[in-house]
Protein backbone atom coordinates (compact mmCIF):
# COMPACT_ATOMS: atom_id res chain seq x y z
CA UNK A 1 0.00 0.00 0.00
CA UNK A 2 1.48 3.18 -0.88
CA UNK A 3 1.53 6.19 1.29
CA UNK A 4 -0.77 8.06 -0.32
CA UNK A 5 -3.27 5.47 0.08
CA UNK A 6 -3.22 4.71 3.59
CA UNK A 7 -6.00 5.51 5.80
CA UNK A 8 -5.62 9.03 7.76
CA UNK A 9 -5.13 9.30 11.31
CA UNK A 10 -9.01 10.16 11.73
CA UNK A 11 -9.80 7.01 10.04
CA UNK A 12 -7.23 4.71 11.78
CA UNK A 13 -8.22 2.25 14.33
CA UNK A 14 -11.57 2.76 14.40
CA UNK A 15 -12.60 -0.17 16.04
CA UNK A 16 -10.57 0.57 19.20
CA UNK A 17 -12.55 3.84 18.91
CA UNK A 18 -16.06 2.25 18.96
CA UNK A 19 -14.52 -0.07 22.31
CA UNK A 20 -13.79 3.32 23.96
CA UNK A 21 -17.01 4.44 23.38
CA UNK A 22 -19.03 1.37 24.04
CA UNK A 23 -16.70 1.35 27.61
CA UNK A 24 -17.78 4.52 28.47
CA UNK A 25 -21.58 3.98 27.71
CA UNK A 26 -20.98 0.94 29.81
CA UNK A 27 -19.84 2.40 33.15
CA UNK A 28 -22.00 5.31 32.49
CA UNK A 29 -25.41 3.56 32.08
CA UNK A 30 -24.53 0.43 34.55
CA UNK A 31 -27.67 1.09 36.91
CA UNK A 32 -29.91 0.02 33.73
CA UNK A 33 -27.62 -3.58 33.79
CA UNK A 34 -30.92 -5.54 34.54
CA UNK A 35 -30.23 -8.29 37.69
CA UNK A 36 -32.80 -10.22 35.38
CA UNK A 37 -30.07 -12.67 34.13
CA UNK A 38 -28.11 -14.45 37.17
CA UNK A 39 -27.32 -11.03 39.18
CA UNK A 40 -25.66 -9.45 36.08
CA UNK A 41 -26.38 -6.14 37.23
CA UNK A 42 -24.37 -6.21 40.69
CA UNK A 43 -21.93 -8.28 39.76
CA UNK A 44 -20.77 -5.15 37.21
CA UNK A 45 -21.30 -2.61 40.32
CA UNK A 46 -19.46 -4.92 42.33
CA UNK A 47 -16.41 -4.50 39.70
CA UNK A 48 -17.12 -1.36 38.61
CA UNK A 49 -13.60 0.61 39.65
CA UNK A 50 -11.64 -2.14 37.93
CA UNK A 51 -13.56 -1.41 34.50
CA UNK A 52 -10.99 1.45 34.17
CA UNK A 53 -8.45 -0.68 33.85
CA UNK A 54 -9.61 -1.02 29.97
CA UNK A 55 -8.24 2.55 29.27
CA UNK A 56 -5.01 2.40 29.51
CA UNK A 57 -5.30 -0.81 27.13
CA UNK A 58 -6.90 0.57 24.50
CA UNK A 59 -4.51 3.62 24.92
CA UNK A 60 -1.96 1.97 24.17
CA UNK A 61 -3.77 0.04 20.90
CA UNK A 62 -4.55 3.66 19.84
CA UNK A 63 -1.12 5.04 20.14
CA UNK A 64 0.27 1.79 19.05
CA UNK A 65 -2.09 2.50 15.64
CA UNK A 66 -1.68 6.33 16.04
CA UNK A 67 -5.46 7.24 15.73
CA UNK A 68 -6.54 9.96 16.54
CA UNK A 69 -10.15 9.31 16.53
CA UNK A 70 -9.56 6.24 19.28
CA UNK A 71 -7.65 8.74 22.17
CA UNK A 72 -10.61 11.30 20.96
CA UNK A 73 -13.48 8.15 21.97
CA UNK A 74 -11.52 7.47 25.51
CA UNK A 75 -11.91 10.93 26.51
CA UNK A 76 -15.93 9.92 27.14
CA UNK A 77 -14.56 5.94 29.46
CA UNK A 78 -12.09 8.42 30.88
CA UNK A 79 -14.55 11.30 32.39
CA UNK A 80 -16.99 8.93 33.20
CA UNK A 81 -14.80 6.52 35.56
CA UNK A 82 -13.28 9.97 36.79
CA UNK A 83 -16.67 11.16 37.83
CA UNK A 84 -17.72 8.09 39.43
CA UNK A 85 -14.35 7.25 41.04
CA UNK A 86 -12.41 10.04 40.85
CA UNK A 87 -13.24 11.53 43.94
CA UNK A 88 -11.76 8.45 45.60
CA UNK A 89 -8.35 9.19 44.57
CA UNK A 90 -7.25 12.07 46.83
CA UNK A 91 -7.27 11.86 50.81
CA UNK A 92 -10.21 13.86 52.31
CA UNK A 93 -9.54 12.67 55.99
CA UNK A 94 -9.07 15.62 58.67
CA UNK A 95 -7.27 15.80 61.80
CA UNK A 96 -9.28 14.81 64.99
CA UNK A 97 -12.28 13.28 66.23
CA UNK A 98 -13.88 12.19 69.03
CA UNK A 99 -14.22 8.18 68.76
CA UNK A 100 -12.00 5.83 66.95
CA UNK A 101 -14.09 2.82 65.68
CA UNK A 102 -12.83 -0.56 64.17
CA UNK A 103 -14.37 -3.77 62.63
CA UNK A 104 -12.86 -6.91 61.34
CA UNK A 105 -13.77 -9.96 60.02
CA UNK A 106 -11.50 -12.32 61.75
CA UNK A 107 -11.97 -15.16 60.06
CA UNK A 108 -13.31 -18.53 60.59
CA UNK A 109 -10.15 -19.94 59.89
CA UNK A 110 -8.12 -17.64 61.55
CA UNK A 111 -4.67 -20.08 62.52
CA UNK A 112 -3.81 -16.80 64.66
CA UNK A 113 -6.63 -15.63 66.63
CA UNK A 114 -4.96 -14.71 69.71
CA UNK A 115 -2.34 -12.70 67.67
CA UNK A 116 -5.08 -11.31 66.07
CA UNK A 117 -6.60 -10.07 69.45
CA UNK A 118 -3.08 -8.67 70.50
CA UNK A 119 -3.29 -6.40 66.89
CA UNK A 120 -6.64 -5.18 67.40
CA UNK A 121 -6.22 -4.32 71.18
CA UNK A 122 -3.26 -2.34 70.17
CA UNK A 123 -5.19 -0.26 67.35
CA UNK A 124 -5.83 2.20 69.76
CA UNK A 125 -10.07 1.59 68.67
CA UNK A 126 -12.14 2.97 71.08
CA UNK A 127 -15.10 0.70 69.95
CA UNK A 128 -13.96 -2.77 68.16
CA UNK A 129 -16.56 -5.01 65.95
CA UNK A 130 -15.77 -8.34 65.15
CA UNK A 131 -17.23 -10.70 62.79
CA UNK A 132 -17.09 -14.55 62.44
CA UNK A 133 -16.17 -15.19 65.77
CA UNK A 134 -16.34 -19.05 65.91
CA UNK A 135 -17.20 -20.62 69.09
CA UNK A 136 -13.64 -22.22 69.47
CA UNK A 137 -12.00 -18.87 69.10
CA UNK A 138 -14.57 -16.96 70.95
CA UNK A 139 -12.50 -17.49 74.71
CA UNK A 140 -9.39 -16.82 72.59
CA UNK A 141 -10.87 -13.17 71.81
CA UNK A 142 -12.52 -12.64 75.34
CA UNK A 143 -9.14 -12.72 76.73
CA UNK A 144 -7.12 -11.01 74.57
CA UNK A 145 -9.41 -7.51 74.03
CA UNK A 146 -10.20 -8.17 77.97
CA UNK A 147 -7.49 -5.97 79.02
CA UNK A 148 -7.77 -2.73 77.06
CA UNK A 149 -12.09 -3.27 76.39
CA UNK A 150 -13.74 -3.65 79.71
CA UNK A 151 -17.30 -4.37 78.38
CA UNK A 152 -18.30 -6.81 75.23
CA UNK A 153 -20.93 -7.99 73.86
CA UNK A 154 -20.80 -12.03 71.98
CA UNK A 155 -24.41 -12.76 69.94
CA UNK A 156 -24.04 -15.27 67.87
CA UNK A 157 -20.93 -15.16 65.36
CA UNK A 158 -20.88 -11.11 65.85
CA UNK A 159 -19.27 -9.03 68.84
CA UNK A 160 -18.74 -5.85 69.69
CA UNK A 161 -15.92 -4.41 72.51
CA UNK A 162 -15.89 -1.05 73.87
CA UNK A 163 -13.72 1.52 76.26
CA UNK A 164 -17.69 2.18 76.83
CA UNK A 165 -20.28 1.07 78.56
CA UNK A 166 -22.77 -1.05 76.89
CA UNK A 167 -26.75 -1.08 76.76
CA UNK A 168 -30.09 -2.19 75.38
CA UNK A 169 -27.96 -4.75 73.50
CA UNK A 170 -29.97 -7.10 71.70
CA UNK A 171 -29.63 -9.43 68.12
CA UNK A 172 -30.64 -8.58 65.13
CA UNK A 173 -32.75 -10.65 62.73
CA UNK A 174 -31.23 -10.29 59.19
CA UNK A 175 -31.91 -13.81 58.03
CA UNK A 176 -35.84 -13.00 57.15
CA UNK A 177 -36.34 -16.86 58.09
CA UNK A 178 -39.79 -17.49 56.95
CA UNK A 179 -39.89 -21.18 55.99
CA UNK A 180 -42.09 -23.62 57.94
CA UNK A 181 -38.93 -25.00 60.27
CA UNK A 182 -38.71 -21.28 61.14
CA UNK A 183 -40.72 -21.46 64.00
CA UNK A 184 -39.43 -24.99 65.29
CA UNK A 185 -35.97 -23.52 66.16
CA UNK A 186 -35.12 -23.24 70.15
CA UNK A 187 -34.30 -19.51 70.94
CA UNK A 188 -30.70 -20.31 71.87
CA UNK A 189 -30.18 -21.92 68.11
CA UNK A 190 -31.70 -18.57 66.59
CA UNK A 191 -29.07 -17.09 68.91
CA UNK A 192 -26.39 -18.76 68.39
CA UNK A 193 -26.71 -18.57 64.54
CA UNK A 194 -26.74 -14.99 64.81
CA UNK A 195 -25.21 -12.65 62.28
CA UNK A 196 -25.82 -8.91 63.42
CA UNK A 197 -26.53 -6.82 67.02
CA UNK A 198 -27.41 -3.63 67.70
CA UNK A 199 -26.44 -2.24 71.01
CA UNK A 200 -25.93 1.17 72.32
CA UNK A 201 -22.54 2.82 73.12
CA UNK A 202 -22.48 5.46 76.17
CA UNK A 203 -20.13 8.34 74.93
CA UNK A 204 -19.64 11.71 77.16
CA UNK A 205 -21.52 13.13 73.93
CA UNK A 206 -24.21 10.84 74.03
CA UNK A 207 -25.74 7.74 73.13
CA UNK A 208 -23.85 6.69 69.95
CA UNK A 209 -26.41 3.10 68.29
CA UNK A 210 -23.93 0.77 67.06
CA UNK A 211 -24.85 -2.33 64.47
CA UNK A 212 -22.15 -4.92 63.90
CA UNK A 213 -23.38 -7.32 61.03
CA UNK A 214 -22.15 -9.71 59.37
CA UNK A 215 -24.40 -10.58 55.62
CA UNK A 216 -24.65 -13.48 53.86
CA UNK A 217 -21.54 -14.91 51.35
CA UNK A 218 -21.83 -14.40 47.90
CA UNK A 219 -20.97 -17.01 44.79
CA UNK A 220 -20.22 -16.68 41.42
CA UNK A 221 -21.48 -19.93 39.77
CA UNK A 222 -21.18 -20.19 35.73
CA UNK A 223 -25.26 -21.35 35.66
CA UNK A 224 -26.60 -19.02 38.74
CA UNK A 225 -24.45 -16.28 37.84
CA UNK A 226 -23.70 -13.85 40.36
CA UNK A 227 -25.55 -15.76 43.57
CA UNK A 228 -26.65 -13.21 46.20
CA UNK A 229 -29.57 -14.25 47.80
CA UNK A 230 -28.83 -14.64 51.16
CA UNK A 231 -27.12 -11.03 51.26
CA UNK A 232 -29.45 -9.34 49.75
CA UNK A 233 -32.34 -10.17 51.87
CA UNK A 234 -30.26 -9.39 54.67
CA UNK A 235 -29.44 -6.24 52.84
CA UNK A 236 -33.05 -5.36 53.04
CA UNK A 237 -33.59 -6.30 56.92
CA UNK A 238 -31.08 -4.34 57.88
CA UNK A 239 -32.11 -1.73 56.23
CA UNK A 240 -35.66 -1.75 57.91
CA UNK A 241 -33.82 -2.22 61.13
CA UNK A 242 -31.80 1.06 60.31
CA UNK A 243 -35.25 3.15 59.32
CA UNK A 244 -36.61 1.81 62.77
CA UNK A 245 -33.89 3.02 64.69
CA UNK A 246 -34.64 6.01 67.19
CA UNK A 247 -31.18 7.27 68.18
CA UNK A 248 -30.06 9.92 65.73
CA UNK A 249 -26.40 8.72 65.78
CA UNK A 250 -25.59 5.53 64.26
CA UNK A 251 -22.58 3.44 63.39
CA UNK A 252 -22.45 -0.09 61.34
CA UNK A 253 -19.86 -1.62 61.11
CA UNK A 254 -19.11 -5.13 59.62
CA UNK A 255 -18.28 -7.22 56.42
CA UNK A 256 -21.45 -6.61 54.01
CA UNK A 257 -20.35 -9.03 51.61
CA UNK A 258 -20.56 -6.40 48.88
CA UNK A 259 -19.43 -2.63 47.93
CA UNK A 260 -21.51 -0.12 48.54
CA UNK A 261 -21.66 0.24 44.93
CA UNK A 262 -24.10 -2.69 44.33
CA UNK A 263 -27.56 -1.62 44.01
CA UNK A 264 -28.65 -4.34 46.34
CA UNK A 265 -27.47 -2.00 49.25
CA UNK A 266 -30.10 1.12 47.99
CA UNK A 267 -31.73 0.16 51.30
CA UNK A 268 -28.77 0.90 53.66
CA UNK A 269 -27.06 3.50 51.63
CA UNK A 270 -30.17 5.79 51.43
CA UNK A 271 -29.91 6.07 55.06
CA UNK A 272 -26.17 6.10 56.16
CA UNK A 273 -23.10 7.13 53.96
CA UNK A 274 -19.77 5.07 54.18
CA UNK A 275 -16.60 7.04 56.03
CA UNK A 276 -14.42 5.61 53.11
CA UNK A 277 -16.44 8.28 50.77
CA UNK A 278 -16.38 10.76 53.28
CA UNK A 279 -12.91 10.80 54.84
CA UNK A 280 -11.03 8.09 53.25
CA UNK A 281 -7.74 7.93 51.27
CA UNK A 282 -8.58 5.84 48.38
CA UNK A 283 -10.54 3.19 47.49
CA UNK A 284 -9.40 1.46 51.18
CA UNK A 285 -9.90 -2.15 49.43
CA UNK A 286 -10.12 -4.75 52.77
CA UNK A 287 -10.76 -8.22 50.56
CA UNK A 288 -8.84 -10.30 49.99
CA UNK A 289 -6.20 -9.15 52.59
CA UNK A 290 -3.07 -10.70 50.54
CA UNK A 291 -4.14 -8.17 47.49
CA UNK A 292 -7.16 -6.38 48.24
CA UNK A 293 -9.55 -5.66 45.41
CA UNK A 294 -12.99 -4.82 46.69
CA UNK A 295 -13.81 -3.09 49.75
CA UNK A 296 -16.73 -5.16 51.64
CA UNK A 297 -16.00 -4.38 54.72
CA UNK A 298 -17.59 -1.27 55.64
CA UNK A 299 -17.88 1.69 58.37
CA UNK A 300 -21.32 3.25 57.44
CA UNK A 301 -22.40 6.23 60.07
CA UNK A 302 -25.58 8.92 60.28
CA UNK A 303 -25.75 12.09 62.48
CA UNK A 304 -22.04 11.64 63.09
CA UNK A 305 -19.36 13.36 60.95
CA UNK A 306 -16.56 11.30 59.79
CA UNK A 307 -12.96 12.95 60.05
CA UNK A 308 -10.83 9.75 58.28
CA UNK A 309 -10.67 6.31 57.14
CA UNK A 310 -8.41 3.62 56.92
CA UNK A 311 -7.38 0.15 56.96
CA UNK A 312 -5.64 -1.76 58.98
CA UNK A 313 -2.42 -3.94 58.93
CA UNK A 314 -3.02 -7.50 57.57
CA UNK A 315 -3.91 -9.92 60.63
CA UNK A 316 -4.42 -13.74 60.52
CA UNK A 317 -7.74 -13.18 58.56
CA UNK A 318 -8.42 -13.43 54.81
CA UNK A 319 -9.78 -9.75 55.28
CA UNK A 320 -8.04 -6.53 56.59
CA UNK A 321 -9.43 -4.64 59.64
CA UNK A 322 -10.88 -1.36 58.67
CA UNK A 323 -11.09 2.09 61.31
CA UNK A 324 -12.43 5.48 61.30
CA UNK A 325 -12.56 8.56 63.25
CA UNK A 326 -15.95 10.13 63.70
CA UNK A 327 -17.04 13.64 65.52
CA UNK A 328 -20.16 14.63 66.74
Amino acid sequence: MSVASRPGPWKRGLVLAALALLLGLFMLSHAKIPNRIGNLGSLVETALPWFGLFIPVLLAGALWRRSVSAVAALLLPVLVWLNLFGGLLGDKSHPGGDLTVAGHNVGADNPDPAGTARDLAASGADVLALEEITPQARGTYETGLAKAYPYHTVQGTVGLWSKLPLSHTRPVDIEQDVGPLAATKPVDVRMADSRALRTTVATDRGPLAVYVVHLGSVRVNPRAGFWTDSRDRGAQALGKAVAAERNERVVLLGDLNGTMDDRAFAAITSQLRSTQDVAGNGFGFSWPAKFPVARIDQILVRGVKPESSWSLPATGSDHLPVAARISW
